[in-house]
């Protein structure tokens, strides 16, 4: 079921997230990540996006043709080349910034069906998991700009924050 976008501002957004229980049903809130992820034009969406606090993550980026569910993950190494590109997110909308991330990761983590993953990942894909990894533990990408640099988001972010944009996909 689709679900409402939480946007900058809330406090979910900021705290970090609980950890499921092995073998815990989870299919309900899979669906739900999915269904909204699809809906607003995204290619990872983090539970906490929802307004629920736990270890859950999606990722969907089908030019790369990769498609994940990430359950109790740990980023257990991140290296390689730091890259600046620009990010953006369903919860921050409108508005991107240059973030720095290493090009290269190794995660563990049970996919949707409780099996234990020990992988790596590089370039896009690493730097989308790394993004909504981030989520689960309260940080956003604005957390990783150099607002010297990038100045010109404050503005946009008291409009989120007041609710003050127009947004295609349903928030709260």
């Amino acid at each position: 079921m689709i679900q409402p976008i939480v946007l900058y501002g809330d406090n979910i957004l900021r705290y970090s997230t609980d950890s499921y229980k092995q073998n815990e049903d989870v299919s309900d809130i899979i669906k739900d990540l999915w269904d909204t992820m699809y809906n607003a034009g995204g290619w990872g969406l983090a539970a906490p996006q929802i307004d629920i606090s736990k270890k859950i993550f999606v990722v969907d980026i089908p030019d790369e043709n990769f498609k994940q569910v990430f359950i109790n993950p740990i980023i257990k190494h991140q290296y390689g080349s730091i890259e600046r590109i620009e990010e953006g997110c369903l919860s921050i909308p409108g508005i991107t910034g240059f973030i720095s991330r290493e090009r290269k990761i190794e995660i563990h983590f049970y996919d949707e069906n409780w099996k234990f993953q020990n992988m790596k990942f590089q370039n896009l894909k690493a730097r989308v998991i790394q993004h909504e990894y981030d989520h689960l533990n309260g940080t956003l990408w604005i957390d990783r700009v150099d607002l010297k640099d990038d100045i010109r988001i404050l503005p946009h972010l008291l409009n989120i924050t007041k609710r003050n944009i127009e947004v295609f996909y349903p928030i709260k």
